[in-house]
């Protein structure tokens, strides 16, 4: 990088660059500045070509300073062409914000304006004018070779007017205007933006560490390139790496949009993001776990943004539709008044900057404080679809229930092999269930740990069955674990009528897993599944709140169902459900006419929830639950539902109000500079001015009050 040192301060200092930068290399050259590991933070001054740099004095000797500064001049001297390519995806998802603030624009912005108005003669002040109009010129020909009349035409034919009158101060300062309009908004929806991304960067994600043939669950953010982690049936992938053994189908709809599961095998890479639909990979971690995520979120937000909401399409429709209307507006006027200057009012207001940026900075609003509340919101369309909704369908397990399930009884069965004790029967059940991120599943595998019970592995790979159970073998026989319906019913192990009523009597009021060796039942895990504190009243806000239906759905039997049910107040439950049961009553649901929201965090949930108007995954679920969904929640707090209810339906109302208040504004700026009490440079400034405050009012802190 060609520079010269302008100010040099111990922690700080300040170059000239020689040369300008270009527009679409200022992010990457942020980024390529912070990657000396002595840069704290750098600021890019493009408007007056430089750059601070402030960086760490800190180390030992005592020429700390010096050689911290020799560090660093020597990266500015090493940072050229290659490196700032290098660091262009990075800069692209951290959403990099020129200056961080208006203000150094705004002041340039200003400060050109002031000296051409005023110290430039009007001969030059006319040349300064033609000059600027030039990229308005190329966007309206842009625009009209594709036969659009949209708001570039319109700027251009509203600038134009104003030169043909010979009236350079109104072009100037229309042209003016209409930049630092635009530079506003953009601030204004950058800012949004990045607040919603460094809230999303806050989410903690957790990987599975190998290490000397020992498993260690860590957080994300300490695995470092070269480590091996593991990855499951149901578990995120949340590394960029290359599998190093394994195979697996691995869902990249968050990256390809294709909703089917990929094979991935030895050799191949993996990103973060995805999820093992079924399987089991041991992956070699590539890049840092900051890389990774700063990547997925920026991709998050991204495909957020295409998803609109209906009445934002609308907006945006209404705003692209009128512009020819400004055109028929002014050649009317002209006609009927045989004055130019009232015919070009016409022109000077349009509606899109206020209704599309109005609409969009609204919902990137919404998306923000959604966020900072734990929620993800994958598109505008889902609260506007959670606004209106009337249906509330909810998986029982981990979703009603609390996410901390507790093994209560173990219950041995006699047969003609003798009784397995209880110590043997939670070994071999929490042996099988610690491969699979399921709340029963967690309850095993604490219980044992809780006993000091060692359960090494001496049976073969598990499969695991979606909703049904794990299957195995030991010393050559098939071992089960899983539901009634799975175990007496799909893998027919037979239960005599009288045993069948002591294991009702033993887990009354429990969640039971039947395990089975060789077709025989050799015990009954009893875990207890309390509901999770206030459920009922949260129930019956929910009510208040517009969902008339509220229904709960559940893969457990019929008397824990009902026990359940009962005790959050909800009167509508199904049970034994299969997760294709599931998905069919929720599809029903949608043909008898509601709009259905379902909550679950279960792989068994996954069906349903795609198949809803709006999915939500709760609390600490499954990976392909969290991705299936359409909003998803960092908590487990029912509650959260009532906040996001409340804003969504606050989002609706924002977006109606930013509609009424651009038509009728803007309208009544049309009217006046038609009817002669506005003059063109007036009209601008009122209708670029009430577009960014319509901007920055949108992009407040939303109530969520009831």
């Amino acid at each position: 990088m060609q520079y010269s040192l302008v100010s040099d301060i111990p922690g700080r200092m300040r170059v000239k660059l020689k040369g300008r930068v270009p527009a679409g290399d200022l992010a990457p050259l942020h980024a390529a500045l912070r990657g000396h590991a002595r840069v704290e933070r750098a600021r890019i001054h493009s408007q007056a070509g430089s750059v601070t740099v402030w960086y760490s004095t800190e180390g030992p000797g005592k020429d700390a300073e010096g050689v911290a500064r020799s560090e660093v001049l020597a990266w500015l001297d090493a940072i050229d062409a290659r490196i700032v390519e290098s660091f262009r995806d990075e800069a692209g998802a951290r959403e990099f914000r020129q200056n961080g603030a208006p203000d150094f624009c705004l002041f340039w912005r200003v400060a050109g304006y002031a000296f051409r108005r005023m110290v430039l003669p009007a001969p030059l002040s006319a040349v300064c004018a033609l000059v600027n109009f030039v990229p308005f010129a190329l966007a309206a020909l842009g625009s009209l070779r594709k036969a659009r009349l949209d708001v570039p035409v319109l700027d251009a034919a509203s600038v134009a007017s104003s030169l043909v009158q010979g009236d350079f101060t109104t072009a100037g300062q229309t042209m003016w205007l209409l930049g630092l309009g635009d530079m506003l908004e953009e601030h204004t929806r950058r800012r949004s933006r990045s607040e919603l991304i460094h809230t999303l960067l806050g989410f903690d994600s957790r990987v599975v560490r190998v290490e000397g043939g020992e498993e260690t669950v860590i957080d994300a953010s300490e695995v470092a390139p070269g480590d091996l982690v593991v990855v499951r049936t149901g578990m995120p992938i949340n590394v960029d790496g290359e599998v190093e053994r394994g195979s697996a189908l691995v869902n990249q709809a968050s990256l390809t949009g294709e909703p089917f599961g990929i094979g991935r095998a030895a050799g191949d890479s993996v990103f973060a993001g995805t999820v093992v639909e079924e399987g089991e990979l041991y992956v070699r971690v590539r890049v840092s776990d900051a890389d990774t995520r700063i990547r997925a979120v920026a991709s998050l937000v991204q495909r957020s943004e295409a998803m609109k909401a209906g009445m934002q399409l609308r907006m945006e429709r209404i705003a692209d539709r009128i512009v020819p209307y400004n055109f028929l507006l002014a050649a009317v006027t002209g006609l009927l008044t045989r004055n130019f200057t009232r015919a070009s009012a016409a022109l000077m207001v349009d509606y899109s900057c206020a209704l599309k940026m109005g609409g969009s900075i609204a919902v990137l609003g919404a998306m923000r404080d959604a966020a900072r509340a734990g929620f993800t919101v994958k598109g505008a369309k889902f609260f506007e679809a959670f606004a209106s909704a009337d249906t509330l369908v909810f998986d029982k397990t981990g979703t009603l229930t609390q996410a901390k399930p507790e093994l209560r009884v173990i219950f041995p069965v006699a047969g003609p092999g003798g009784v397995f004790d209880e110590k043997e029967i939670l070994r071999l059940a929490a042996c099988l269930e610690e491969h699979f991120p399921h709340p029963l599943a967690r309850a095993v595998v604490h219980a044992a740990s809780e006993r000091g019970i060692d359960h090494r592995e001496h049976h073969a790979a598990v499969e695991y069955i979606m909703a049904h159970g794990i299957v195995s073998t030991l010393d050559g026989k098939r071992v089960v674990i899983g539901s009634e319906h799975f175990v007496v019913h799909d893998e027919r192990v037979p239960v005599a009528p009288g045993l069948a009523e002591q294991i009702v009597a033993a887990t009354d009021g429990l969640t039971p897993l039947y395990l089975a060796i060789d077709g025989r039942l050799v015990g009954v895990l009893g875990i207890d599944d309390p509901l999770k504190e206030g459920v009922r009243e949260t129930m019956r806000d929910l009510r208040e709140m517009g969902f008339a239906r509220i229904v709960m759905l559940t893969g457990d039997n019929a008397h824990s169902a009902a026990r359940v049910a009962e005790s959050a107040g909800i009167g509508e439950y199904y049970a034994d459900l299969l997760p294709e049961d599931k998905h069919r009553i929720v599809e029903r649901l949608r043909e008898e006419g509601a709009t259905v929201v379902m909550v679950g965090d279960g792989v068994n949930d996954s069906p349903a929830l795609a198949r809803a108007d709006v999915g939500v995954a709760l609390g600490q679920g499954t990976a392909i639950a969290r991705e299936v969904a359409d909003i998803t929640c960092a908590g487990d707090d029912l509650r959260a539902l009532i906040e996001l209810r409340s804003l969504s339906r606050e989002l609706k109302r924002r977006l109606e109000r930013t509609s009424r208040n651009a038509i009728g504004f803007n309208s009544a700026m049309m009217a006046g500079g038609i009817l002669g009490l506005l003059q063109p440079g007036t009209s601008s400034l009122l209708h670029n001015s009430s577009t960014v405050a319509l901007c920055l009012k949108n992009a407040s802190p939303y109530s969520t009050r009831r």
